[in-house]
């Protein structure tokens, strides 16, 4: 059985009505679009875990059936998988923010961004959320450049050598002490979340990474990183493009230039 209920003028489809009494503290936050060859498995995966987390899927109108999928699975976890559908591709950043909101409306700890195609490794949200909960960082990030060295598996030699320098390229104009700063496998601590101004975040695709981060240094917390292997999607297609790509090299000299007495 499912319900509807409202956070602000949002409406969600979640399971039955005892939903959150026995939640974990900690979401995991994953966007969907076309990944019918991934979800069900990268859900069936997180539940299998030692530590229970809940998984919010944010659904982006997906064509293929993702949402069909994730529905099914909610009556076989009722209680730990939640979706919020939206009406159509809508970015990455935002689908992460409306999960955020909702995770703060819910009274999650902690919550995790992680992509649905097994690039992040499910196992490591257990080191992501340990790194958290006993605080060695208000965020943790899953970083795949951490002293220098590169953990990535499966991407072409111009992909790789594209993320590695924007990260030291965000590093040199920001001055931002995080060696992946574009990475999206991510624990955040509530008390950053509430703090952060979501109206004020302004980029969509993979700067929103970026402007995450850097404004979670500019509010004074402290950001780690937890060394992971990153492994390139191996069904389903990347949503990367080019647009993208050149949203976030421009749009970190506006967060460098930024008047951040309002945020």
């Amino acid at each position: 059985m499912y319900i509807f209920s409202y956070v602000g003028k949002k409406l969600y489809l979640c399971t039955a009505i005892n939903s959150f009494t026995d939640m974990s503290d900690t979401l995991v936050i994953t966007p969907t679009y076309n990944e019918k060859e991934n979800i069900e498995a990268i859900i069936r995966k997180v539940f299998s875990l030692p530590k229970e987390f809940d998984m919010l899927i944010i659904e982006d109108n997906s064509p293929d059936g993702t949402a069909d999928i994730v529905k099914r699975l909610m009556q076989e976890f009722p209680n730990r998988l939640f979706i919020v559908e939206r009406k159509g591709k809508l970015g990455l950043g935002t689908a992460y923010l409306e999960g955020m909101r909702w995770g703060n409306e819910h009274g999650y700890d902690y919550m995790i961004e992680m992509d649905a195609d097994f690039s992040h490794n499910p196992d490591d949200l257990i080191r992501l959320y340990d790194a958290c909960s006993t605080g060695k960082g208000d965020v943790v990030v899953g970083s795949r450049y951490v002293d220098g060295k590169i953990s990535v598996v499966n991407w072409p030699m111009g992909r790789l050598m594209m993320s590695y320098f924007a990260s030291k390229y965000v590093r040199i104009v920001t001055g931002m002490r995080v060696c992946d700063a574009t990475a999206g496998f991510v624990c955040w601590s509530r008390r950053v979340l509430e703090k952060m101004k979501f109206d004020k975040v302004k980029f969509v695709g993979y700067a929103f990474q970026i402007e995450m981060k850097y404004t979670a240094t500019r509010l004074g917390f402290k950001v780690y990183e937890v060394p992971i292997i990153f492994t390139d999607r191996v069904l389903g297609v990347s949503k990367m493009s080019m647009k993208i790509f050149k949203e976030a090299f421009f749009g970190v000299f506006n967060l460098r230039f930024r008047n951040w007495r309002n945020y």
